[in-house]
This record gives C-alpha cells, structure tokens and sequence, in this order.
C-alpha cells in the first residue's frame, strides 16, 4: 500500500513550513491560497487536507463547499487550521463538511495525533469501500449467472412446449405450418394494434400453441378425411378447455398467454363461440386476434374435403363475419397487415419449398426482428379445417 499524503493549505509561509516539518513523515504537499489547493486537490487527491479558514480571496470555508461538490474530491477528510477558537466557526466548519479543527499556535502532539487518527479512519472508510465495491460486483456477476441459468430455464420450459405445440399440430398437418403461419399473422394483426415488440414476441409463441389441446385427441377424429359427426365434433370442441389444462399453473408470462390463447381462440365475437360462449370484449384480445388468423389460414390452404380458397373468396368471409366471428377493430388490423399477412402467406405456405434444414424445428431469428420462426421441414400437408 502507498504511504498516505496529505495537503497544507495557508495563506502564511511560517505555517506552511511548521506544519510540513511536524507531518514530514506523511509526505505533506503545500498551497498557499484556496485556488492552488482545489487545482492540486482535483489534479491528485491527497488523503487529508489541512486547511486554513482565514484566507484572502477564497476562505477555508468556501475551498471546502467546492471539495464537497466535486465528486473526485469529496471524500478527502479536511482539518481546519485557524487561529480562531470560537463556537461560531467550528460550527460553521462542521456544516461544510470539515471533520476536525486544530488551533494556532500549534501543539506538534495534538496535530501529529489528530492526522494519524484521521488517516487511520480514511484508511478504513476506503478498505470498507473497496471491500463493498468488491461485493456489489460478486453479488453483480452471480446474479446475472443466476438470471442467465433462469433464463435458460425457462426458455427451455417455453422450448419444450413449443415443440409439444408443432406436436400437437403434426397430428393433422404434417408439415406444422399451420401454427407458423398463425404465429406470423397474430404477430402482424397485432403490431397494428399498437402492441410492443416484447408483447409481440410473446404472442409469436403463445400462438403456436394455439392448438396443443389437439394432443388429447384421438388420432381418428383428427385425421378423419371426411365431415366428422355430432358426437366427434362434441369431442373436437373440448379441446380448448384441454389445452389450457396442459398449460395451466405456469409462472411464465409466455406459457400465461398461451394458456389464454388455447382457451379463447374459438370463441366468437357475437357470443356464439366455444367453449364458454364468451361474447364481445369478454373475450381477452389475444384470443380475438387469433381467432380471425386461425380461419383465414383454414380458408386458404388445401384440405382433404375443399381446395384452398382465392384470397378474394377469404377476405370476403372475413368481412361479412365482421361483428359475428370476428371483433370488427381486430378485422380492420388484419386488413391493415394485408401485406405483412400476404408475405407469410407466400413464403409459408405448403407447397413453398424449404431451405435445406435437418429433420428437427429450428429457430432463427428471421423476418420480423424481434420474433422467432420456426422452420419445418417439408412433407405433404393433412391439414383438416374441421378442427382447427
């Protein structure tokens, strides 16, 4: 460790040269008026200063309030060296921030003594700084590992229903670009909306699970090629209550909304949806966002009992449901997205080609820059609208 060092400042040679011998020992520096002393101060901060209250131009008083604003210069102990003894300027003194007063004519003991003990106290304040400096950046870094592992998890949580969610989807279209074109439209919906881009993001992942209840179903209704009957049709609509089950009890916003968007999505504007008939604004937003997305793609794609509809026959339907399926605000936001609906359209639609990926759902960072797509590799599309 560096020997401590010390400032004297006064106005009076005689002081300067009587202090300097008694605190030979701590390396003193000297000033002779307050202006010097706050230039030294600032350009090396000693660890004490001695400073004198009576001073032409700038008084000990005045230099110390400037030591105490300057945040390079504001933890440097100052001792006030004056020949006045009164109650008055001691207080004063106290108020600007000096620590102690030492008086003239001086008793080398006593100065020799009020320095140590000073230094001493600045000595431990700094190890006690260093020391919390060091900590606060400890607790920093492990609490970042800490979020960083969280992080992990619960991206590894969201991931694992993800996958469940194109699970569910392979179930009656092989290629899982239902949920992606869903995923892309809400996105686009709501960003005309005013949603935010973290809001966004959520609502891509919320929306590819969209249909996870579909796991519970039997594989002979959902790959059924023709109409499905009164009693398949009363099991296809139980599941938005059964992927909400699944994700119900999670503490992650994304699963959350999820949760909501599996519940809600086939309810109806005019109340005449399932599974609880929610009607109007009863319904939350993000169900009446993907509600609207998940009939457009049914009506545009192939499925083994209708060809794909134009897109003129689509936007057709949409409108006359305006005020029946669909809330009317969130059909005049997807018709203000039409060309970012038109886009993914295009670019995922079941007979675009894939880029040469491996086997497994991959996702990368793609068209919109705050979201995820999730690319699948190709196969021929089972898609059945009658359930989706």
């Amino acid at each position: 460790m560096r020997p401590p060092e010390i400032l004297i400042v006064d106005d009076t040679p005689l002081n300067l040269d009587v202090l300097s011998s008694l605190l030979a020992a701590f390396h003193p520096r000297v000033a002779g008026d307050g202006a010097t002393a706050l230039r030294m101060a600032q350009q090396q901060p000693p660890d004490l200063i001695l400073l004198d209250v009576m001073m032409p131009d700038l008084d000990g008083f005045e230099v110390c309030r400037r030591l105490q604003a300057n945040p390079r210069t504001c933890e440097i102990p100052v001792i006030f060296i004056t020949a006045l003894g009164d109650h008055e300027n001691e207080t004063v003194g106290f108020e600007v921030g000096g620590v102690d007063y030492i008086t003239k004519p001086f008793n080398p003991m006593v100065v020799r003594a009020r320095v140590q003990t000073h230094l001493e106290l600045k000595a431990v304040w700094d190890a006690l700084r260093d020391e919390n400096a060091r900590l606060e950046s400890r607790v920093e870094a492990r609490t970042a590992e800490l979020q960083s592992a969280l992080a992990r998890l619960r991206q590894s949580a969201v991931d694992t229903v993800l996958r469940l969610g194109l699970a569910a989807e392979y179930k009656d279209d092989q290629t899982g670009r239902h949920v992606l074109r869903m995923a892309h439209y809400g996105v686009s919906v709501a960003r005309q909306l005013g949603w935010n881009a973290e809001d966004l993001e959520r609502l891509f992942h919320a929306a590819l699970m969209h249909d996870i209840g579909k796991l519970a179903l039997p594989d002979s209704i959902l790959q059924k090629p023709g109409p499905l009957d009164a009693t398949e049709w009363a099991i296809v609509k139980r599941h938005p209550l059964l992927g909400a089950r699944i994700l119900s009890g999670s503490d992650s916003d994304v699963i959350r909304l999820a949760e909501i968007v599996a519940l809600t999505h086939h309810e109806k504007w005019d109340g005449s949806g399932y599974p609880r008939g929610l009607k109007g604004e009863d319904i939350p937003l993000v169900g009446r966002i993907v509600a609207i997305c998940d009939v457009f793609d049914a009506l545009t794609v192939l499925r083994p009992y209708k060809p794909a509809f134009p897109l003129d026959k689509a936007y057709s339907i949409l409108r006359q449901n305006s005020g029946g399926h669909f809330d009317p605000a969130v059909v005049q936001a997807f018709f203000a997205a039409e060309s970012d609906v038109l886009r993914t359209h295009r670019l995922y639609g079941d007979d675009s080609p894939d880029p040469p990926l491996p086997p497994i759902v991959v996702a990368a960072r793609v068209a919109h820059p705050t979201v995820l797509h999730l690319l699948a590799v190709d196969a021929p599309s089972a898609d059945d609208t009658s359930v989706s």
